[in-house]
């Protein structure tokens, strides 16, 4: 599958997971974004963005990503089999051109010829084998000095996409064209001519150029950027096996995509006319376009039920979900949200988060799961001076030792055994055997076994904030 890629140095991919995904709320969140979820398979997003870029002709990938979500990223490279990545951390979020600009950089400390491939973490590909084919024609144009991009054949004239002219094609290079101008998001009229004129294309937003090629396009069109992301990188710090970029230079950096900073300025762009399944997978509506239909149109992900519905897309993550004598209706279902809208409207779910983000609801923004290093816990049930979590850590993993000023927990195994730790003592606690921990005890728990590690955590007290609590000591270095 990658043996059409030139084996003159691996090329390197680069992947950029600073989405939030708003359009796919509830079950995209600002916490635990689309690119974590499998929509499309039993693997993530982000996995298999990776994995198209795993095997001989490839570097390990460099990952540039939210600081939050970054234990996260390393355990779905873990998973996706992904050995040795680079993850850079961003302490804000700046768009596209800085993310690249950073990966460029360090790419460039070790080989300032290499060949990055940069791709969003959250698009769908079906035809791989055509996409390495045409990866190895961008690569040679790439090593001639060219930026170049993916341009995807359309199949509607669609509103929510910018789009490429494409001009004459490269002789020296068979495949690339010349790259006349790219276009912005259209009206609809407007997109239904550029589709009818065969001279236009999806922009995908992928792109390959080598590191120094970029960072000379960078300091021609966006020296700016460069300049802050270059003070960034040299004032970087290492954050276990994570690479901190310097927050101060960074925030201090335009925001701007790598098309408006570069690829509309550059004298330098090409395009690949590519055929290849994409979808940037932006809406509910998509999801349907790429979901396993039944004989009625139905797309069912889930505990779903479906009586006399056409043409739907429906996703139970939790409850039994029914859905009676609907059509091109969308509806999700979420612990602790519930989204149902016509299948026409999928671009008005970003107006619901931002009445919710206005109203302060945490249910714009966050999951009832909330994803640590060590594994993850979610609320059962909260009052004003409880709270019931059930908290999985995973094998050979243990929390922070830490203490709480104002809440008492007590922890009842239901799965596994713990290994707790209270003001010095250890204790073994198996399924079944519960333990107290009083308010200023230090404490921690870890999982010695080989499965996950479950147990409830009752909290009380007169304050359960987050806030309340002092770690003295943490194997993943977060403090606080």
């Amino acid at each position: 599958m990658t043996d059409m890629i030139p084996a003159v140095s691996p090329v390197i991919p680069v992947i950029l997971s600073g989405g939030s995904g708003t359009r796919l709320w509830p079950v995209s969140r600002e916490s635990f974004p689309k690119q974590f979820w499998p929509l499309l398979s039993d693997r993530s997003m982000i996995e298999e963005t990776a994995r198209r870029a795993l095997g001989p002709g490839f570097a390990p990938p460099i990952v540039v990503c939210n600081q939050d979500h970054r234990f996260v990223v390393a355990e779905q490279l873990r998973h996706a089999g992904i050995d040795g990545g680079r993850i850079l951390l961003e302490p804000a979020g700046r768009n596209s051109a800085p993310a690249v600009a950073a990966a460029a950089l360090l790419a460039a400390e070790t080989d300032p010829h290499a060949v990055l491939w940069m791709m969003a973490a959250d698009a769908a590909i079906s035809d791989l084998p055509a996409l390495h084919r045409l990866l190895a024609a961008a690569v040679l144009a790439a090593r001639a000095g060219r930026i170049v991009t993916f341009g995807m054949k359309p199949t509607a004239p669609e509103t929510g996409f910018g789009y490429i002219e494409v001009g004459a094609p490269l002789a020296e290079f068979p495949g690339v064209h010349d790259l006349t101008r790219f276009v912005e998001k259209p009206d609809a009229a407007t997109a239904a001519t550029l589709v009818a004129s065969g001279r236009h294309l999806w922009n995908s937003g992928m792109f390959v150029f080598t590191a120094a090629t970029m960072i000379a396009e960078l300091d021609r069109h966006a020296p700016d950027v460069l300049a802050a992301v270059r003070l960034a990188m040299a004032q970087r710090s290492a954050d276990l096996d994570f690479i901190r970029l310097a927050p101060g230079p960074f925030a201090a950096c335009p925001s701007i995509s790598l098309d408006y900073a570069v690829a509309e300025r550059t004298s330098h762009a090409a395009v690949v006319p590519a055929d290849l399944g994409w979808s940037d997978v932006g809406s509910w509506g998509a999801l349907w376009d790429l979901g396993a239909k039944d004989g009625q149109g139905n797309v069912a992900v889930g505990d779903v039920l479906l009586e006399g519905a056409t043409d739907c897309y429906v996703r139970s993550d939790g409850i039994v979900t029914a859905v009676v004598g609907l059509e091109n209706a969308v509806v999700v279902v979420t612990e602790d949200a519930v989204l149902a809208m016509h299948r026409d409207r999928a671009q008005d779910v970003k107006k619901v988060v931002d009445r919710l983000r206005a109203a302060g609801r945490h249910e714009a923004v966050a999951h009832n799961r909330s994803y640590r290093p060590w594994g993850f816990f979610e609320t059962l049930i909260a009052g004003e001076r409880f709270r019931v979590q059930r908290v999985v850590v995973q094998p050979g993993q243990k929390l922070s030792l830490q203490k709480h000023y104002h809440r008492a927990e007590h922890w009842t195994v239901v799965e596994g055994i713990a290994v707790a730790t209270r003001d010095g003592a250890t204790i073994l606690v198996r399924e079944n055997e519960s333990i107290d921990l009083p308010p200023g005890c230090l404490h921690r728990v870890e999982n010695p076994g080989r499965i996950p590690l479950t147990f409830i955590e009752v909290q009380t007290g007169s304050y359960l904030g987050a806030d309340d609590v002092v770690r003295v000591e943490d194997s993943y270095g977060r403090v606080g």
